[in-house]
């Protein structure tokens, strides 16, 4: 183990991902992007923070949720021990798109200088599903357990993807302004917003190497000393 430079905390959830991925599925995900970036970089890898604020599932069953001070909190406390013990930096990998505090709490740690990244970032997850050739776009027309994700799980975990994906298109460009106080159930009836029958092995591959390449445009802002 080499002290002084970059470590990978991987942040998932624990949520429902329609009928057929897992409710790790964001744990999953964050970890294998933090193992894959920790390889091709020479990075240090954490364990993830499995459980955060998924507040916008509570209406299906399984989903686990930890309060946005509580996620604060964990994060500041990271990376307060990780610089006691002489680690230069610190990418924080975020698999939930819920975990809205993480871009808080990363500013926040920030304030004296550049320590900490917020991986991967809009463009870096456009720039794969351009690479990977998704026919749909992670963050609005697939959202939640649609062709990004189910990519990545049959790439990574192939016995972990139940049946029925294939059947379960749920497909809508309408604006969800009342996401934050409505809750998904208003928007989707089995939690899947997306395409999940366009997902194949060979993008979620594609997704994970694109991703990858991008870290470094990331880990330069890391480099800038205040």
């Amino acid at each position: 183990m080499r002290r002084g430079g970059v470590a990978v905390l991987p942040v998932g959830s624990f949520e429902q991902h329609g009928p057929f991925l897992p409710l790790a599925t964001d744990t999953i995900v964050a970890t294998a992007i933090s193992d894959r970036i920790c390889l091709d970089h020479q990075l240090f890898p954490l364990p993830p923070v499995t459980i955060s604020c998924s507040h916008e599932h509570a209406g299906f069953p399984g989903t686990v949720s930890i309060s946005a001070v509580t996620l604060h909190s964990m994060i500041g406390d990271i990376w307060r021990s990780l610089a006691r013990d002489g680690w230069s930096g610190l990418v924080v990998v975020s698999g939930h798109g819920g975990n809205y505090v993480l871009s808080n709490a990363v500013q926040e740690l920030n304030v004296d200088g550049p320590r900490i990244v917020l991986f991967p970032t809009p463009p870096d997850v456009a720039a794969a599903c351009d690479d990977a050739a998704l026919s749909t776009r992670a963050g609005h027309s697939d959202m939640h357990g649609g062709e990004y994700e189910v990519s990545l799980l049959l790439h990574l975990h192939p016995e972990l993807v139940r049946p029925g994906y294939e059947e379960t298109d749920w497909e809508t460009e309408e604006w969800r302004g009342g996401l934050l106080t409505r809750g998904m159930r208003a928007y989707t009836p089995h939690g899947v917003i997306g395409r999940p029958s366009a997902a194949t092995a060979q993008k979620g591959a594609r997704i994970l190497a694109s991703l990858s390449a991008s870290l470094p445009q990331r880990l330069a802002d890391l480099a800038e000393t205040p």
